[in-house]
C-alpha cells in the first residue's frame, strides 16, 4: 500500500486553528465527507451553544472551574470553548474566557509546569493543549517551558537507553513514584505534538521528530507493550484471543478491566475500549504509519467492539471519556464510515452525535452516574462531551477547504 503524507490542518483541530499543520503518514487518504444533515448539525450547535452557557455559570470567582487543584478541568473548559464551531468565542473572547486563562497562566510554576500540587504531567499536559487553542504569541514563552517540562517526564531506558522496566518510554501522572500509563502517556503526546510548531528551528527546516527532544522511539516501545498483540509485544499477559487481540490495557501488566483464565489455562488481561482509542491515536501523533499491523490490529478491536451503550469492557466506568476519545481519534484517522465485522455500516458521526444529544440534561449539562474517574462532576464530563461535539461538528463540513490536504 503506498504511503502519502496527510496533514492534519485546522479542519481536523478546531483548537488550533493558525498553528502549522503537521504531516502525519497515514497511508491513501481518505473519501470526502458527504453532506451532513442540516437539522443534525443545528442540533449539536444549539447543545454545545447550551452547554457553554451552562459551564459559564459554574466557574469559580478566580476563574477556574471545579477542583482548583487541578487546573486540567479549567484547561478541558477552555478547549472545549475555543474549539466552538461557530467561532464566536475565539473572534471575541469573552470575559469569563479570559479569567480562565488568567487562572491557568496563574498555576505556572518554576520548573515550567503547568500545576498546582500533584498529577503535574496530567495538568500541564491539558492546560498546553488550552494555551495552544488561543494561537496567541504572548503565551509562547509559557508553552515552550511547559513542553520542555512534559519531555521531561518520559521515563527513562535507564543505562545507555537499555530498558528496565516495561513502563520505559511513557510517561504517567507525574507524581513522584508514578509508574507510566497510556492515558497519561496519550496526553503528553497529544500536547507535544500539537504545540509542535513552537520548537521548530529559525530556517524552519527541522521539526519536533528531528530534534529528539523526545524519545519518541521509547514513546512507541511503550505504546506497544500496552498492546494485546503477540506479534510486537511479548508481556506474558498476552493474548491473541478474538476478544482482545490487538485493543489496549492501561499500562503492562494491568487492565483497568480485569483478567481472565483462557482454556490454554493462560491468563489474560483484558482489552477495552477507552484505553484502545487512546492507543490507537497515540500510535498517530507518534507517526506510525495508517497500514502498520499495531495500527490496523486496534482499529480492528474497535469496529469489532463499537458501541455507544458502554464504554467495552468498563460498562459504565469512563463512558465520557470513551466517547470523547472516539470522536478524536476517528476524526484524526479520517474515517467516515465503519464497517462492522457483521458487515453493518456506521456512520459513527452522526449516531454519536444523536447519543450526546439524548444524554443531555435540559440546564444542559452532561453527567455520569457512574463516578469512576470523576465523571460525576458535570463540568469534567461537560467539557468532554463539548470537545466530542466539537470534533463531530468540524467533521460534518463537506466544503471546499474542508477536506484533508493532500
Amino acid at each position: 500500500m503506498a504511503n502519502h503524507q496527510i496533514l492534519i490542518t485546522a479542519w481536523f483541530f478546531p483548537f488550533c486553528l493558525g498553528a502549522t499543520a503537521i504531516p502525519i503518514s497515514l497511508g491513501p487518504p481518505p473519501v470526502a465527507i458527504a453532506p451532513a444533515n442540516l437539522s443534525l448539525k443545528n442540533e449539536i450547535q444549539h447543545a454545545i451553544d447550551k452547554g457553554i452557557g451552562w459551564l459559564k455559570t459554574q466557574q469559580n470567582t478566580n476563574g477556574a472551574w471545579s477542583a482548583e487543584d487541578y487546573p486540567a478541568i479549567t484547561a478541558l473548559v477552555l478547549t472545549a470553548c475555543m474549539g466552538d464551531p461557530a467561532e464566536t468565542i475565539r473572534s471575541n473572547r469573552p470575559a469569563f474566557v479570559k479569567r480562565g486563562y488568567d487562572f491557568l497562566t496563574g498555576c505556572v510554576q518554576p520548573d515550567g509546569g503547568i500545576y498546582r500540587t500533584n498529577l503535574a504531567n496530567y495538568n500541564t499536559s491539558l492546560a498546553l493543549m488550552a494555551l495552544v487553542a488561543t494561537r496567541d504569541p504572548q503565551y509562547d514563552k509559557i508553552m515552550r517551558r511547559a513542553r520542555s517540562f512534559i519531555v521531561g517526564q518520559q521515563n527513562d531506558l535507564g543505562e545507555k537507553g537499555k530498558m528496565d522496566t516495561p513502563w520505559d518510554g511513557g510517561i504517567g501522572y507525574g507524581s513522584k513514584g508514578d509508574h507510566a500509563d497510556m492515558s497519561n502517556t496519550l496526553l503528553a503526546l497529544e500536547a507535544l505534538y500539537y504545540s509542535e510548531y513552537l520548537v521548530k528551528d529559525a530556517g524552519g527546516s527541522k521539526t519536533l521528530m528531528e530534534m529528539k527532544d523526545l524519545n519518541w522511539a521509547a514513546a512507541i516501545g511503550f505504546i506497544q507493550r500496552c498492546q494485546n498483540l503477540s506479534s510486537h509485544n511479548q508481556e506474558s499477559w498476552v493474548t491473541d484471543d478474538p476478544k482482545n487481540k490487538g485493543g489496549f490495557v492501561y499500562y503492562p501488566g494491568h487492565s483497568m478491566a480485569g483478567e481472565e483464565k483462557l482454556p490454554s489455562g493462560k491468563v489474560a488481561l483484558r482489552s477495552y475500549g477507552s484505553m484502545s482509542y487512546a492507543g490507537m491515536l497515540s500510535y498517530i501523533y507518534a507517526q506510525v504509519k495508517r497500514d502498520d499491523p499495531r495500527v490496523q490490529a486496534v482499529y480492528d478491536w474497535l469496529r469489532n467492539n463499537f458501541t455507544l451503550d458502554e464504554n467495552p469492557g468498563m460498562a459504565a466506568q469512563g463512558l465520557y471519556y470513551y466517547y470523547h476519545l472516539m470522536a478524536k481519534t476517528l476524526s484524526v484517522y479520517g474515517e467516515d464510515v465503519l464497517v462492522l465485522n457483521d458487515g453493518k455500516t456506521i456512520r459513527w458521526r452522526d449516531e454519536l452525535a444523536k447519543r450526546l444529544l439524548d444524554l443531555q440534561d435540559n440546564k444542559g449539562y452532561w453527567v455520569n452516574r457512574n463516578n469512576r474517574w470523576w465523571e460525576k462532576d458535570p463540568v469534567l464530563v461537560t467539557a468532554y462531551t463539548i470537545i466530542a461535539l466539537d470534533y463531530i461538528a468540524i467533521g460534518m463540513r463537506s466544503g471546499p477547504g474542508d477536506v484533508l490536504d493532500r
